[in-house]
């Protein structure tokens, strides 16, 4: 597939460029978008008139009204990996699912993706175990806590609809048994680790997946662009892609 990365520049996004210049997973670069562009690299999707397969977005979820405009208007698949959506560019996103295939996840790791459906087999198989969630990032990062952590304990609220999202602790009262606690920290350099702690009266274990490298993510992202390869409309995610 021929590939447009948008946010080319960015942490991540950088890495999808480098492993299409490099022709990744038989993928190549259609394009380089990036505000801060120059060269060969072009300032906004609209500077860019060529032939595509496919869009893989890392810029900045602000701009999504835009990146979806140009994706209908032009009929490509968007592998959607930004962020922090408002409730209304969260509708954006749903109504150009209508039109366009889109991949949705709040992380593109594949490895995040079956913690993920651990956390959920977990809470099914222990219902009166308590749960906490923490991530780790690294200390310029602006959402806490992130988008992983709110999809893993969105998961886990599949098996326990009355679960509560405690986010932090702090005061003098008892932890009540459908809480779900999620708990940010900001340290260095860290690129992401997610933990799941799962502990009862009589055990308690851990599930945890920690990314060594933004790379992972740049690996997920075009999976999934090579799962929307020849798919209809809609709205897919990680579990769609782990089911396929």
């Amino acid at each position: 597939m021929k590939l447009i990365i948008n946010g080319a520049l960015g942490r991540t996004g950088s890495e999808v460029y480098r492993l299409l210049r490099e022709g990744a997973g038989g993928h190549t670069l259609a394009a380089a978008i990036d505000r801060d562009g120059e060269g060969e690299v072009y300032r906004s999707l609209a500077d860019f008139t060529g032939e595509a397969d496919g869009l893989i977005d890392f810029s900045h979820h602000s701009a999504t009204a835009e990146l979806l405009r140009y994706a209908c208007e032009r009929k490509l698949p968007v592998v959607l990996a930004t962020t922090g959506h408002s409730p209304e560019e969260s509708e954006l996103i749903r109504q150009a699912a209508q039109q366009i295939p889109i991949f949705r996840s709040a992380n593109m790791s594949v490895g995040v993706a079956v913690l993920v459906q651990m956390a959920r087999q977990a809470a099914h198989l222990f219902p009166d175990a308590d749960i906490e969630i923490v991530e780790t990032h690294h200390n310029r990062k602006l959402d806490a806590p992130s988008g992983t952590a709110l999809m893993i304990a969105d998961e886990i609220r599949k098996e326990r609809k009355d679960a509560v999202f405690v986010f932090g602790r702090g005061g003098q009262h008892k932890r009540e048994k459908n809480e779900i606690g999620i708990h940010a920290v900001r340290l260095g350099n860290t690129v992401g680790t997610h933990e799941v702690l799962i502990g009862t009266d009589s055990q308690t274990f851990v599930l945890r997946h920690e990314a060594h490298s933004r790379a992972l993510f740049a690996e997920g992202a075009l999976s999934a662009a090579s799962f929307l390869a020849g798919r209809g409309p809609g709205l897919y995610d990680m579990h769609d892609l782990l089911s396929d």
